[in-house]
C-alpha cells in the first residue's frame, strides 16, 4: 500500500489502510481484492443451490434469487465494515433445507409463516448479542473445544469438497465410497487440486483464484460446464427483485402455531453455526489473542443476528456465516475489505448471474479441499494425551462431516466434554454456563 508523504516529512496510510487496518494486519489492498474475488466465487454456488432449496416450499423462484443474492450482499458488507473480518454471509445451506422440507413441507406450514418463524429466531439472535449473554456464552467454552470447531470445519470443508466434485459418493453398502475415477468430471478436479497446489506450494498471490478459472475454462473445453454463446450466457439486462417475498414474512401466524420447538432450533443451531465458523475463520486469519479470544467477536455477532432477522424480512431461510470464507483467508485476506468485495461481487451478480453460475463444482472443489488441509493444522493444539479433553475433540471433529453439520458436531462435543468432566470429577474445567448449554443440547437432540 503506498503512502503519502506531508509536508512534515511524515506519511499518512490511504483511507482503506486506515479505515481497516490493513498493515496492521500484514496485509494490503491488492491482496483483500483477490481474497475478495476468491471468497465470492468458492461460495458462489449457492445462487443456484438455495434458491432451488426454497422454491420447494412455493416461493416464487425470480424473487426468491434476488432475496438470496440481496440478502448475501448487504450481510457480507455490513460484517465487512463493522467487525473489519473477512467473513461471508449467506442463507444457510441445512436450514434452507429444513425451511423448505420440514416447516413447510411435513408440517405444511405456509412459506410466509416460516419467514415468521425466521425473523423471530433472528430477533432472538439480537437480543442475545445486545444483551452480551451470547459473550458470555462464548467466554464459557473451553479452549479444546474452540481448537476442535476449527479443525471440525476444516474436515467439513473439505468433505463438501470431495463430495461436490464426486471423489465421494453415496454407497449402499457402505455409506460413502470412491467415485468413478474415469469420469472426466473427477479427473478435472484432481488435475484442478493439483495445479491449484503448486501454485500455492510456490507461493503464487491470487493461487487458488487462478486455479479456479484454470479448471473452469479447462471444464468448458470438456463440455462439462457450458461455454458462453451469447449475452444472454453472460448479462441480465434487468435483473431481479424480490418484489413476491419481501415483507411477507407472517409473524403471527407463526406465534399462533406454537412452533416454540422450531424457532428454539432454528435459534440454537444458527448461533452454533455462526459461532463454531467465526471461530474457525479468524483462528486461521490470526486474528485471534493469545487467550484465545478474538475482540471483534460480539461485533461480528451483531452483524451476523441482524442479516438473520433482515433475511427473513427480504425473503430468505436464516442467514448464517460460511464455511467457505476460509477460501479467502486461505488467500490472504485478514480484514473486512475482503468481505467488501465479496459483498460489492453479490450486487453485481444481481446482473452477471449466468457468467457466474458456469463455475462448475469441479473448479470450487479443490479450494475447498486445500481449505481443509489449511484448518486441520490446528489440531496440534489438542493435547490428546488427556482423555477428558481428547474425546470431545475427537467427537466435534469427526461428526461434522459425519453428520454434515457443524451445530451437531459442536453438540457432540459440548455433551461430551461436560458429561466425562463431571463424571471424573473435574467439576472445576467446567464453567457454569456449560451445564446450561448442554442442558439446551440435549433439548436440541430431543426436539
Amino acid at each position: 500500500m503506498h503512502t503519502i508523504k506531508t509536508g512534515k516529512g511524515s506519511t499518512t496510510k490511504g483511507f482503506l489502510d486506515r479505515f481497516f487496518n490493513l498493515s496492521n494486519n500484514g496485509t494490503n489492498v491488492r491482496t483483500e481484492f483477490f481474497a475478495g474475488v476468491t471468497m465470492f466465487i468458492a461460495s458462489v454456488y449457492i445462487l443456484a443451490v438455495i434458491p432451488n432449496l426454497l422454491v420447494v416450499s412455493g416461493m416464487p423462484r425470480e424473487s426468491t434469487v434476488a432475496a438470496v443474492i440481496l440478502t448475501t450482499a448487504f450481510a457480507t458488507m455490513l460484517i465487512g465494515f463493522v467487525a473489519n473480518i473477512p467473513v461471508v454471509i449467506a442463507p444457510g445451506l441445512g436450514l434452507s433445507a429444513f425451511f423448505s422440507y420440514t416447516i413447510c413441507g411435513s408440517m405444511g406450514l405456509s412459506w410466509q409463516t416460516a419467514l415468521g418463524a425466521v425473523f423471530i429466531s433472528g430477533a432472538v439472535f439480537v437480543i442475545l448479542t445486545v444483551t452480551r449473554i451470547l459473550n458470555r456464552i462464548i467466554d464459557s467454552i473451553p479452549q479444546v473445544l474452540k481448537t476442535s470447531i476449527g479443525v471440525g470445519i476444516g474436515l467439513f470443508i473439505a468433505f463438501i469438497g470431495f463430495k461436490n466434485a464426486h471423489i465421494i459418493v453415496a454407497d449402499k453398502a457402505t455409506f460413502v465410497g470412491l467415485g468413478n475415477m474415469q469420469d472426466p468430471a473427477v479427473l478435472l478436479t484432481l488435475f484442478g487440486l493439483i495445479i491449484t497446489s503448486v501454485l500455492l506450494a510456490k507461493q503464487v498471490k491470487g493461487g487458488l483464484l487462478i486455479g479456479m478459472v484454470i479448471t473452469t475454462v479447462l471444464a468448458m473445453a470438456l463440455g462439462i460446464t457450458k461455454v458462453p454463446q451469447s449475452l444472454s450466457d453472460i448479462f441480465n439486462l434487468v435483473p431481479p427483485i424480490p418484489v413476491d417475498t419481501f415483507g411477507q414474512f407472517d409473524i403471527k401466524s407463526a406465534f399462533a402455531y406454537g412452533i416454540v420447538s422450531i424457532i428454539f432450533s432454528i435459534t440454537i443451531v444458527d448461533m452454533f453455526d455462526n459461532i463454531g465458523t467465526l471461530i474457525g475463520v479468524t483462528r486461521k486469519a490470526n486474528l485471534v489473542e493469545p487467550d484465545g479470544k478474538f475482540k471483534g467477536l460480539n461485533k461480528a455477532l451483531l452483524c451476523t443476528s441482524i442479516a438473520a432477522a433482515g433475511g427473513a424480512i427480504i425473503g430468505t431461510s436464516t442467514v448464517t456465516s460460511y464455511i467457505e470464507s476460509a477460501a479467502g483467508v486461505a488467500d490472504g485476506g485478514r480484514t473486512g475489505l475482503t468481505a467488501v468485495v465479496t459483498g460489492l461481487l453479490y450486487v453485481v451478480s444481481l446482473f452477471f448471474a449466468p457468467l457466474f453460475l458456469l463455475v462448475p463444482a469441479q473448479a470450487t472443489a479443490p479450494v475447498l479441499i486445500i481449505v481443509g488441509v489449511f484448518m486441520i493444522s490446528e489440531v496440534i493444539h489438542i493435547d490428546f494425551s488427556d482423555f477428558t479433553e481428547a474425546l470431545p475433540a475427537f467427537l466435534t471433529i469427526l461428526l461434522m462431516p459425519l453428520t454434515f453439520s457443524i451445530a451437531q458436531g459442536i453438540s457432540f462435543g459440548f455433551v461430551s466434554y461436560t458429561l466425562i468432566k463431571m463424571a471424573t470429577g473435574r467439576f472445576k474445567d467446567i464453567h457454569p454456563i456449560m451445564y446450561a448449554l448442554t442442558i439446551a443440547f440435549i433439548i436440541h437432540f430431543a426436539m
